[in-house]
């Protein structure tokens, strides 16, 4: 049997008390490394684009959202039909560097939220657990990161051509998303940053600038971000992993 092509139109949740988590996803990304036709996110993982496994999540399973902010250009925004009756769901306009997309995400929302997690649209494989742990860690210390442990041997370069030095890896940590942070926190990180005229990276690396902590929340190795077509393969093995079972399978 085929699948149904009716889209599905959502209901409208209501806000109840507690929901103070506001989300930023970051989605203006082009993608370049894919090679595709399309940006990333739009790339269909599994039957659906890559984008919306990070919008049903945030929206159906995780509890405590109060708002869910896509950043991302104005063109694509035709694409979310079936999430309009979620007066949760709002767009702003991407900058041109991170920081400057996570700022307009920011403006765009609540004043009373206590807790803002920004997460990474390609970033389609974090877990309920996951989200649960960072943010319950950024209640408690006001900023917190997902993050693993690096297992790889790293080597530290001059020139790009020969070994400087290997980096003791018991130190070190690869970052993931989301990042956890209190809003207030968050503006006054984005003011030192920028009297500084600092690039930073991630987003916890603002709340780094105020000599304020920033807790390490362990992650999962699955966390991965779709870069490339290869991350494609991989992030679609682990869903199967998981069981994700869809029509998918019988429908090619």
């Amino acid at each position: 049997i085929a699948p149904s092509t009716r889209v599905r139109q959502r209901a409208a949740p209501l806000r109840a008390a507690g929901d103070d988590v506001a989300v930023v996803l970051l989605a203006g990304g082009v993608g370049s490394r894919m090679k595709a036709d399309r940006p990333k996110q739009f790339l269909k993982l599994r039957g659906k684009p890559i984008i919306e496994h990070s919008l049903d999540l945030f929206l159906d399973e995780i509890p405590g959202i109060s708002k869910l902010v896509v950043v991302l250009a104005e063109e694509y925004r035709d694409n979310f039909g079936k999430y309009a009756e979620d007066a949760r769901l709002s767009f702003a306009d991407p900058g041109a560097e991170r920081q400057d997309s996570v700022k307009s995400g920011l403006a765009a929302c609540p004043d009373d939220a206590a807790l803002v997690a920004i997460h990474d649209a390609a970033r389609p494989l974090v877990t309920p657990a996951e989200i649960a742990a960072v943010v319950a860690d950024a209640r408690e210390h006001g900023a917190a990161v997902l993050g693993v442990p690096v297992k790889a041997t790293v080597k530290e370069s001059e020139d790009g051509s020969f070994v400087l030095r290997t980096v003791d890896r018991s130190r070190l940590w690869e970052v993931h998303t989301p990042q956890v942070i209190e809003p207030s926190l968050l503006k006054k990180g984005f003011e030192a940053v920028e009297s500084r005229n600092l690039d930073v990276t991630d987003d916890v690396s603002i709340i780094e600038q105020l000599n304020l902590p920033v807790k390490l929340t362990l992650g999962e190795y699955t966390n991965l971000k779709v870069t490339t077509p290869d991350d494609m393969v991989v992030a679609g093995q682990i869903l199967d992993a998981r069981g994700y079972k869809r029509w998918w399978q019988f429908w090619k």
